[in-house]
Parts: C-alpha cells; structure tokens; sequence
C-alpha cells in the first residue's frame, strides 16, 4: 500500500511563507514523478507542481510560478512545496500525489494514482 502524509499546513498571513511536507517510501519519491494539487473550497481541484524522478525536472502552474518550489530529498523520504508570498487565494487543502513510474511531469489529475489526505493552508488578508 503507499502511503503518502502531508504535514506543514497552517494559518499564515498574505505576504508569509509555508513549508509542506509529503513523507512517503524511498522507492515512491525515488522512481516515480509526484505532483502537488490543491482545492479551494467549492471549487475542482487543481495542479500546483510537479518533479520527476530521476533528474528533477519540474513543473509548475502560472498562478504559482516564481513563488512555489518543488523539491524532494530522498535521504528523507519527503517531497516539499515550499510557498513563498502567500495570496489569500492560495488558501486551500493541499494534497500530494505520485504519478507514473519513471514518468515526466505531468498537470493532468488522472496521470496520479495515489493521494495524501491532504493538509490545510489558509491565508488571511
């Protein structure tokens, strides 16, 4: 079964930073590519970022670009997302997902297979 357990949520204010945390086995965040995507309330849930697995290409959403990092350390098991000059509209439970084995990165929702539960991040205005 994989497991996958995001940690680092929180109440922030616009402008502040938030580290997540997605711990998971080293075979999952060493050979698969891994995605984070998040849903605001009463809306579909989107595509934050992406890695690969092998050299660490990554992939981001524009809302996103230029603020959010993707990074893994496998030493760890951990996938992050760190989010930097929060948005109130950044607020939302954030979910990470392992996607394809030995697979590029990818937006698409159906090419992940598995999902955390998810760690809420709220920002106040």
């Amino acid at each position: 079964q994989v497991q996958l357990v995001e940690s680092g949520g929180g109440l922030v204010q616009a402008g502040d930073s938030l580290r997540l945390s997605c711990v998971t086995s080293a075979r999952t965040l060493s050979m698969y590519a891994m995605g984070w995507f998040r849903q605001a309330p009463g809306k579909e849930r989107e595509f934050v970022a992406a890695i690969t697995p092998t050299r660490g290409n990554t992939l981001y959403a524009d809302s996103v670009k230029g603020r959010f990092t993707i990074s893994r350390d496998n030493a760890k098991n951990t996938l992050y997302l760190q989010m930097n000059s929060l948005k109130p509209e950044d607020t939302a439970v954030y979910f990470c997902a392992r996607g394809g084995l030995w697979s590029t990165t990818t937006r698409h929702q159906s090419e992940y297979q598995y999902w955390g539960q998810g760690t809420q991040v709220t920002v106040s205005s």
